[in-house]
């Protein structure tokens, strides 16, 4: 079995106002599948880790969906050059509106 190289992860500041809007329950899952999914294979597209089709306004590539049916979004570029992972936000998916920060962003 062939060893893969390990991403670095990378918090942008606001990331921690973004994770104060979400209730403290759900912190523990988010940070969890985000070192398990992006430590490794960040730019490998899977059924709930997907290229972004135009990159957001915080300037991400890439979204991470996980938590049950979904709910949660992580926005992030990767940097394979680098083995960096940038995490640059995180919201809350509600019906047809995404709470990043507990504000709508219109992606």
């Amino acid at each position: 079995m062939t060893c893969r190289p390990k991403f670095t992860l990378d918090f942008a500041p606001e990331t921690v106002d973004h994770l104060d809007a979400i209730e403290r329950k759900h912190h523990s899952l988010i940070e969890k599948t985000i070192d398990e999914q992006l430590s490794h294979t960040p730019e490998q597209e899977t059924r709930n880790r997907k290229p972004l089709e135009r990159p957001t306004l915080f300037g991400a590539t890439w979204e991470l969906r996980l938590g049950v049916n979904n709910r949660f979004r992580v926005f992030y570029e990767a940097d394979r050059a680098e083995k960096v992972v940038r995490i640059l936000a995180i919201g809350v998916k509600e019906g047809n509106r995404l709470l990043i920060g507990g504000k709508e962003i219109q992606i």
